[in-house]
């Protein structure tokens, strides 16, 4: 099965390991891939693991979690990597069958010898997404969206 953070490598060589705790990511752009995944697989606790101590504040387990609910995440996009500490991304979900966008400069940092999630800087063009008449599908499938996954979401 294919990774969910859309590397086109195989899940189990890709986030799985760092998910279930068997090997810390290797950079930022391994993290941020992993912590989509934990996202799209509702592996919350790893996401909250992986925030820094700073960054995290009073963050709950129960908080991340309550903000998933109704969230399917349909695909990552890695847009840049500026820098060895940061990663712009392009991040597409459904909640309560309407479609977002996250556009988001992360920055990361190492705590204790291991990548940690410290901040965003969210884009402009974050928010409701309406894909434009015969745009292809944002799952990646390359039909167009109304022959795809409009139904799913609309």
């Amino acid at each position: 099965m294919l990774c969910y953070c859309n590397s086109s490598k195989d899940f189990s060589a890709c986030c799985q390991p760092l998910l279930a705790g068997h090997k810390p990511a290797s950079c930022a752009e391994a993290l941020m891939r992993s912590r989509y995944s934990a996202y799209v697989t509702n592996a919350y606790s790893y996401i909250l693991q992986t925030y820094s101590i700073q960054g995290r504040g009073s963050l709950t387990e129960a908080a991340v979690a309550a903000d998933g609910k109704n969230t399917t995440w349909i695909r990552l996009q890695i847009v840049s990597i500026p820098s060895d500490s940061q990663v712009e991304f392009k991040a597409w979900y459904a909640h309560n069958r309407h479609l977002f966008l996250m556009h988001e400069t992360s920055s990361f940092i190492i705590e204790n010898g291991e990548w940690k999630y410290h901040a965003g800087i969210i884009h402009a063009d974050t928010g409701t997404y309406k894909p434009r008449r015969n745009e292809q599908c944002i799952c990646g499938s390359g039909k167009k969206y109304k022959q795809c996954c409009l139904s799913q979401y609309k």
